[in-house]
């Protein structure tokens, strides 16, 4: 009921700013990048419209594969040489957007608006300059910051980069007028939610500053630097004015996702069907409950980094779950963080997609349907097309079950693109390399305890940490797995300097034999009609590891050098002023 509400009150606003009366034809822009000026800068809706499709060109929203560059999901993403100087892979120089915004702030200052409106405009498209300059930085390094629309028949179009560190200034710059202009918090109930208010941007600049003084831009002193203490009072000032402003971790995790706009909700891109959909669903879905195969899979080695129940890894000695490597294969699904269960669907597990009460979902070969096998097992009598791609293992996290399979087009949730528990985490990281140990401690409890893993005797939740060493580390190992499939991880790993523990890595899935109560090989007709009636749990199935995808390319290749990516070649032809990074033939040094 509440999702249906929400689509109801959005549709009702975007239809009155499409058709409210004005003094024009029409306030639908149908090209933003043709548009006469005298029509729009002086009307609210016109601008508002506007500024909606410079929101669509900045945000991403759902995609099954932001994982995929991690060792989360099937597939090898970075094959040898993925990235070169001449293709158009990981290039993000948006400069086109940029005028559109560059456009935004000097019109609409100059407009005859109220005031207030001019205000709240410009400090939604300064942020979003900061936003789409901060990207280009994460990718490149130092680029050229520019801030008004160029004329091409009066402004010197060859521009050389800015140095790093003075586009970082220039953003935070840009995030700290953004603040000032901004609503400090836009309510869930607003009409107006789904745009930029201060909490959002100041929790943005904290992010901002945390990147500034990771190992990515300051590979000689990536720990001590003096740019740690400025991000850690950014982010402690970030998470404690969103706290103040009530936003607080969502009690379930499941409803993070389902239950929109929600108190960990600090930004999110609204879909409403049938405006705005995403493809999270038709990608993640088994083939049968879908509109075709899913687009990628959960790892054997990410279902072995999910912690037990009491937060400690399964082959630790000292934990209540431990287990051996091999127990650990036949039984891994057993006491594990509620995380878990809530965000992947194994064989036999149950899985009521599509509102099938009591459905359980299959993986072995010969039994699943052909779309959802995965294995090689000779008794089926057929060969999974499935093992390229597959891993026995689905998304369930944030896939929303009640649609049936005819509906996974429909797919509407809200793309959360910030939410407080990063804002918590962030803080965490800084406060725990600036010696504040105990703080960066307890924010780890408290997800964890949101999360629904025992506290223990000793109220640590599994966290053995002590050193700054180990509560990095334990910072980094919660993010992989609180954010998992959200499009983190690998980010995370590049912003610390962490991307050998990716390359040269090797993917595995899980393929499930039927068998008998003695161990031995169940008859394939009898498990397949056991299977259709939901009678075979996960206890009835032998495990094998297989290494994934079968065939092509099965290692992934992350060199040194995609700590900072190449400006496209293209790009430097169009302009000489533009020098290439160091590490892939040029001059310029993108780090601090």
């Amino acid at each position: 009921m509440e999702r249906t509400m929400k689509k109801l009150a959005y549709l009702t606003v975007v239809l009155a700013a499409l058709f409210a009366p004005s003094g024009c034809d029409t306030l639908d822009i149908e090209n933003i990048y043709d548009y006469n000026a005298d029509l729009v800068w002086d009307d609210e809706k016109l601008v508002e419209a506007y500024m909606a499709n410079v929101y669509a060109n900045v945000f991403g929203n759902w995609s099954p594969a932001l994982d995929q560059k991690t060792q989360q999901l099937s597939g090898i993403h970075f094959y040898a040489d993925r990235v070169t100087i001449t293709n158009s892979e990981y290039k993000f120089w948006d400069y086109t957007t940029i005028r559109l915004i560059n456009e935004a702030i000097v019109n609409v200052g100059n407009s005859s608006l109220e005031q207030d409106f001019k205000d709240n405009i410009t400090g939604q498209a300064r942020f979003l300059r900061a936003y789409l300059y901060f990207n280009m930085v994460v990718y490149h390094g130092g680029v050229p910051y520019i801030t008004v629309p160029q004329d091409k028949d009066t402004d010197d179009l060859y521009v050389k980069r800015n140095s790093t560190e003075e586009c970082f200034g220039f953003l935070i710059g840009d995030l700290d007028e953004a603040i000032k202009l901004l609503p400090e918090k836009i309510s869930a109930t607003s009409a107006d939610y789904g745009k930029i208010d201060g909490c959002f941007a100041t929790a943005f600049k904290a992010k901002a500053l945390l990147y500034k003084a990771s190992p990515q831009f300051n590979p000689g002193n990536p720990w001590d630097n003096a740019w740690w203490e400025e991000a850690c009072t950014a982010n402690k000032t970030a998470y404690d004015k969103l706290a103040g402003l009530g936003y607080a971790l969502t009690a379930d995790y499941d409803d993070i996702f389902f239950v929109e706009r929600g108190p960990e909700v600090v930004f999110s891109v609204i879909n409403t069907y049938p405006n705005k959909t995403a493809g999270w669903d038709y990608g993640v879905r088994p083939g049968s409950e879908s509109r075709g195969n899913a687009s990628v899979c959960p790892t054997w080695e990410f279902v072995k980094e999910f912690p037990m129940k009491d937060g400690k890894l399964y082959n630790d000695p000292t934990g209540k779950y431990y287990k051996t490597d091999d127990e650990f294969l036949q039984s891994y699904w057993e006491n594990r963080d509620p995380r878990f269960g809530k965000s992947i669907v194994w064989n036999a597990s149950v899985y009521e997609v599509s509102n099938k009460k009591g459905n359980r979902q299959y993986t072995s070969l010969g039994i699943a349907d052909v779309l959802d096998d995965f294995g090689v097992n000779p008794a089926a009598n057929i060969n999974s097309t499935n093992l390229d791609r597959y891993s026995g293992f689905f998304i369930r996290k944030a896939s929303d079950l009640s649609l049936l399979q005819s509906e996974v087009q429909q797919y509407d949730v809200d793309f959360i693109v910030m939410r407080f528990a990063e804002v918590m985490l962030n803080y965490a990281e800084t406060a725990n390399e600036t010696g504040k140990t105990e703080e960066a401690l307890a924010v780890l409890k408290a997800i964890r305890e949101r999360a629904g893993i025992e506290p223990g005797v000793d109220g640590k939740y599994g966290i053995t940490a002590v050193s700054r060493e180990e509560v990095r580390e334990a910072i980094l190992a919660e993010r992989n797995i609180e954010f998992c499939f959200e499009g983190n991880y690998f980010w995370d790993l590049r912003r610390l300097r962490m991307l050998d523990r990716l390359d040269g890595r090797t993917k595995h899935g899980v393929e499930a034999i039927a068998i008998n109560p003695d161990g031995s090989e169940m008859p394939i007709s009898e498990a397949k009609a056991r299977a259709a009636n939901n009678e075979l749990t996960e206890k009835d199935f032998n495990y094998l590891i297989w290494q994934i995808p079968f065939t092509g390319v099965k290692v992934t290749s992350v060199p040194d050098k995609y700590y900072f990516f190449p400006i496209q070649q293209e790009t430097i032809s169009l302009n000489g002023q533009i020098e290439q990074n160091k590490d892939w033939g040029g001059t310029f040094d993108p780090s601090l």
